[in-house]
């Protein structure tokens, strides 16, 4: 009965070793075969468009993270659903004890000085290139961490509106123009060219 059983045993196995090899090869053939042609593709395309992302995304994470650690120190603690275009704002504020911009006040003799000749003790801000494009950053972010945009902070009025005014008050103060170099040119230019040539053209 065992003997039996044994050789019927290695039979079955010898016959199964077989089939499994003549199997085998045509597999091997195919695996080698697929994938060959997808892989050109992925590995040319995340080159071109990488590192000025990844230095964006890096950027925003920090920024995302260091907004957190504001909204964790805050008194009393704020969380995130509760957190209002109010606390933006005055996080952005508390941003300025960083700043390295001086900022001229009015009284200072060199107020709207672009250059001034020697220092003075006014308060160093945050540029407002930097908090533009910060907040640029956070309402990204407010998104991707699943934040509804109609209820974003970072994007409400009076953000727009503190942005505006510390523009404003840095260009007044340093003697420098946002203005033409950010806003105004770009419309203002296509109108003029588009009425002069016609205009040249008959004459």
């Amino acid at each position: 009965m065992e003997i039996l059983g044994t050789s019927d045993h290695q039979h079955h196995h010898h016959h199964h070793h077989m089939s499994s090899t003549s199997e085998t090869k045509p597999n091997i053939l195919s695996n080698t075969s697929t994938p060959t042609s997808p892989s050109p593709p992925p590995s040319s395309t995340p080159t071109s468009s990488a590192p000025t992302s990844s230095r964006y995304e890096n950027q925003k994470r920090r920024d995302w993270n260091t907004f957190g650690q504001y909204l964790k120190n805050h008194r009393p603690p704020l969380s995130l659903a509760r957190c209002s275009s109010a606390h933006v704002l005055e996080f952005l504020r508390y941003l300025d004890q960083f700043g390295k911009t001086k900022v001229h006040t009015q009284m200072c003799p060199f107020f709207g000085h672009p250059n001034p000749p020697s220092p003075c003790p006014c308060p160093l801000r945050q540029a407002w290139g930097s908090l533009d494009a910060l907040i640029g950053r956070l309402r990204a972010a407010f998104e991707e961490h699943g934040g509804k945009p109609e209820a974003n902070p970072f994007g409400a009025r009076a953000v727009r509106l503190y942005l505006r005014e510390v523009r404003e008050s840095q260009a007044k103060a340093r003697g420098i123009s946002y203005e033409k170099k950010k806003r105004k040119r770009p419309p203002q230019q296509a109108p003029t060219t588009t009425t002069l040539a016609p205009a040249a053209g008959p004459t």
